[in-house]
């Protein structure tokens, strides 16, 4: 039976017996490939499908799961139950998962852990979750210098990390002060008599504690590294942050990036689609939509002020919804080009200048086209259009194409202006939100198409 059979069976599932003969084929399965086909199984049989495996597979499994999937089954067995799974979870995924109990649910839990993993957890759930402590493992391998690569290698079998984090072995002195790191390959390759000190790497990338865990992800990310050492401000070693999990960082912060950015408001819970309620996602969303609808009246004011002008020039109002729709696309483009670039750390606000010119150049470039485009299109489609005789259509139509010309550079400034003066007062350049940069970008559209026309036919 292949993967999408196992999930189908999982999804039309009927009795637990069905699932349960599939366990010895599931455990030659990747454990996140288990996890996926086990989360459409119901919370009342899940721990019974669990007990089939191992309980460092079970820990494993149980941190693939959505933290919506993994808090529901914390509450559907005993603490005595889910401490044994609970301990072989990955350090950095115990954390995470203990930050998101209550005091009370976290009381009721430490008991039933080890001493180990009772220091342990409390330690790193310490950190903010938006900090590299907050996403930090504490496994590892540590080695001293002075050690033979011989003595080295049985401290790392003593030390006992896990696969993913192996490849370094960190080399620290007597007060845990980290010197350097050497490889896994370093130390087989190396004599067993060799000492580690002639073969540390004293030049290597670390990160303080307290730093923000996404630019811990983009320094492994830059510099293309398995995994990163992670020291308090005495330059002692307290844990690793792991490529996987600045993958992870890198998405949370994308999608969370995205949701500001269209106006809809970041919970701090987990959030799950299916399982948020119609109310709570109304409420995520109803207050960018309301607000800008109200501002939105102020097109409505707009076009009632140039009723005459339409009147006149009924052509007018047939190119209304390309110049918005030109200037929105240009705006919200320009936006997310540089709350990208301010994300991954590629541009400052003291680059605002620099940043403006160049956004500049390219919507001018941009605006020739499509004002020829424009230009083309209007000839194109109202060549039999009714036109007052006092006007003429090429003339129009070089209006229109010139109006959506100046709003595209406008708009592209103006999508690249809003985050760049939203960080600069401190906040979060995402929420310059594409549904206010449409609504911005729409009044000036309508000031410029207008106020174009005015100044060509006198209306």
């Amino acid at each position: 039976m292949n993967i999408q059979e196992l999930h189908k069976l999982a999804k039309e599932f009927q009795h637990i017996d069905q699932i349960i003969e599939m366990v010895p084929v599931m455990k030659k399965m990747p454990v996140v490939e288990v996890a996926e086909i086990l989360q459409a199984i119901d919370e009342t049989y899940l721990f019974n499908i669990l007990d089939r495996f191992s309980l460092e597979q079970q820990g494993l499994i149980f941190s693939e799961f959505p933290m919506v999937k993994q808090l529901n089954l914390f509450k559907t067995v005993s603490q005595k139950r889910f401490a044994q799974i609970f301990e072989n979870m990955p350090s950095e995924n115990r954390a995470d998962f203990f930050q998101h109990l209550t005091q009370k649910e976290q009381s009721s839990l430490l008991p039933f852990l080890s001493k180990t993993v009772r220091e342990d957890v409390i330690k790193l759930s310490a950190y903010p979750p938006e900090t590299a402590g907050g996403i930090m493992s504490t496994d590892f391998a540590t080695v001293q210098s002075q050690m033979s690569c011989a003595e080295a290698i049985e401290k790392v079998r003593s030390d006992a990390p896990s696969k993913k984090t192996v490849y370094y072995i960190y080399v620290v002195d007597s007060h845990q002060r980290l010197q350097g790191f050497i490889t896994l390959k370093d130390l087989i390759m190396a004599e067993p008599y060799t000492k580690v000190e002639n073969a540390l790497h004293k030049d290597f990338v670390f990160a303080f504690v307290d730093e923000d865990r996404e630019k811990v992800a983009q320094l492994i990310e830059r510099y293309d590294l398995v995994a990163i050492p992670i020291l308090n401000r005495e330059n002692q070693l307290v844990g690793i942050v792991t490529h996987d999990e600045a993958i992870d960082v890198i998405r949370a912060e994308h999608s969370e990036d995205m949701q500001k950015f269209m106006g809809i408001a970041q919970a701090n819970e987990a959030f799950d689609y299916i399982g948020t309620s119609t109310f709570k996602h109304f409420k995520k969303r109803v207050v960018w939509i309301v607000t800008l609808a109200a501002v939105g009246i102020i097109s409505g004011v707009i076009i009632h002020s140039y009723e005459n002008a339409l009147e006149k020039l009924l052509i007018l109002a047939l190119y209304m919804p390309m110049v918005a729709d030109t200037g929105g696309n240009s705006g919200s483009q320009a936006a997310t080009v540089v709350v990208r670039a301010l994300a991954l750390g590629q541009i400052t606000v003291r680059n605002w200048l620099k940043i403006l010119w160049k956004e500049a150049k390219i919507s001018l470039l941009l605006a020739v086209c499509l004002g020829l485009l424009a230009y083309g299109k209007v000839l194109f489609l109202s060549w039999e259009t009714n036109i007052p005789s006092a006007y003429s259509l090429p003339l129009i139509a070089f209006m229109i194409s010139l109006a959506l010309a100046l709003q595209v550079v406008t708009a592209t400034v103006i999508g690249a202006g809003l985050p760049l003066l939203v960080k600069r007062f401190g906040g979060d350049p995402a929420v310059a939100a594409s549904p206010a940069i449409t609504t911005v970008v729409d009044i000036t559209g309508l000031l410029i198409y207008f106020g174009t026309a005015t100044i060509f036919f006198s209306l």
